[in-house]
């Protein structure tokens, strides 16, 4: 059974930074892609992230690209989503995710099969 388990949430200032991490266990070598997602509330839970489980290529949406990082660690099955500059429009739920299979999509949250229960980020103005 594949478990995800994301911790580092918390309140930061406006310009401050913090590192999200995501632990898994399970059969993690079932991995081809990680994700972080965010879902505000009243939003609609937006795409934040990827990283290549294997191969570690990573890509960003555009409201983060230049302040928030994707990197795995993958002796330890964990993949990190360090954050800084951050904006008070960065809060949300954080979410991490793992698809087991390649598509040509990985933005959507229906392209992930399972999901960590999340972890909340605070950022005050």
């Amino acid at each position: 059974q594949v478990q995800l388990v994301e911790s580092g949430g918390g309140l930061v200032q406006a310009g401050g930074s913090l590192k999200l991490s995501c632990a898994t266990s399970g059969r993690t070598n079932n991995f081809y892609r990680m994700g972080w997602f965010r879902q505000a509330p009243g939003k609609e839970r937006e795409f934040v992230g990827v990283i290549n489980w294997s191969l570690g290529g990573t890509y960003l949406a555009d409201s983060v690209l230049g302040r928030f990082t994707i990197s795995r660690d993958n002796g330890k099955n964990t993949v990190v989503l360090q954050m800084s500059s951050l904006k008070p429009e960065d809060t949300a739920v954080y979410y991490c995710a793992a698809a087991r299979y390649y598509s040509l999509s990985y933005t959507n949250a229906i392209d992930y099969d399972y999901w960590g229960q999340g972890t909340q980020v605070t950022v005050s103005s």
